[in-house]
């Protein structure tokens, strides 16, 4: 299946090139109009201190104002990201990856995420990784990844010009279950339950879990990192540190980073 994909150069972004998440998904965004000119598939990790991703649907909530408030009072930041889906939680025990690959690779849109799945289960053979719709979790979609009926890791696409970008977040460190009631108390104080034009997820914290309490291990996210790299090179790619961009592209980045900061404006205040 992925052979086509890796069988030469990826170039790896690491961790620490972004400090903000509006600086993460312009980055993303960016690497997909690079990924046009280059045709070099892309690997990017990124870990960011407590956020709350919201998707665009949940910037329609009927009470958006009372769940900020309450992540505003729980300790953590948010913003709302450029593409669908719903929210998510960050915070230094959750690994994201992005894949950045080219779109014309991608017969149709399940390929990313078969990708994304198979790379994962490569990662981790230790525990049975399974791909189905954890419907009571936050975010949840036919390709949330489980163990043993517990989600650990959620995946989502967005498509640029003639790239895509395959992003997936693994929750690593700490409790999948407080995670989860995080998101079921914002729901609540945002009063999901009065929404006429959209259901939002009846959040149960159990059926969440971090990868290190489902296979009883004490995993960094280093360690995690390292294993994705591994498994990439054993689907034939050969990893190079990724080339960067000239002014001319810096200014294309620069761009992505002003539009979702314009797209937040009516929601968070920043300088």
């Amino acid at each position: 299946m992925t052979a086509e994909f890796f069988n030469g150069p990826v170039e790896v972004i690491g961790k620490m090139q972004t400090a903000h998440p509006f600086e993460s998904f312009a980055f993303d965004d960016f690497l997909q109009h690079q990924i046009s000119e280059d045709n070099v598939p892309k690997v990017r990790f990124w870990v960011h201190s407590p956020y709350i991703i919201l998707g665009l649907q949940d910037a329609r909530l009927p009470e958006l104002s009372y769940g900020l408030d309450y992540i505003s009072d729980a300790g953590y930041d948010y913003i709302v990201r450029n593409s669908g889906g719903l929210g998510v939680v960050l915070d230094e025990g959750v690994l994201n990856i992005s894949l950045v690959l080219p779109k014309a690779d991608f017969p149709y849109i399940e390929k990313g995420y078969d990708i994304m799945t198979e790379l994962v289960t490569k990662m981790f053979p230790e525990g049975k990784v399974e791909a189905y719709e954890i419907s009571a979790s936050y975010c949840p979609g036919s390709y949330d990844l489980s163990i043993g009926g517990k989600k650990f890791a959620g995946i989502s696409q967005r498509r640029i010009k003639d790239g895509v970008a395959v992003q997936i977040y693994l929750s690593v460190t700490g409790s999948g279950s407080e995670r989860a009631r995080m998101m079921k108390d914002f729901y609540r104080d945002a009063h999901a339950e009065n929404s006429t034009k959209f259901t939002y997820p009846v959040i149960n914290p159990d059926h969440m879990a971090s990868l290190n309490e489902l296979l009883g291990t004490d995993l960094s996210i280093e360690d995690v990192e390292k294993r994705a790299l591994d498994a990439l090179r054993s689907m034939g790619a050969e990893l190079e540190d990724y080339s960067g961009f000239d002014d001319e592209q810096e200014a294309q980045y620069e761009q992505f980073l002003r539009n979702i900061k314009e797209r937040n404006k009516k929601y968070i205040t920043f300088d």
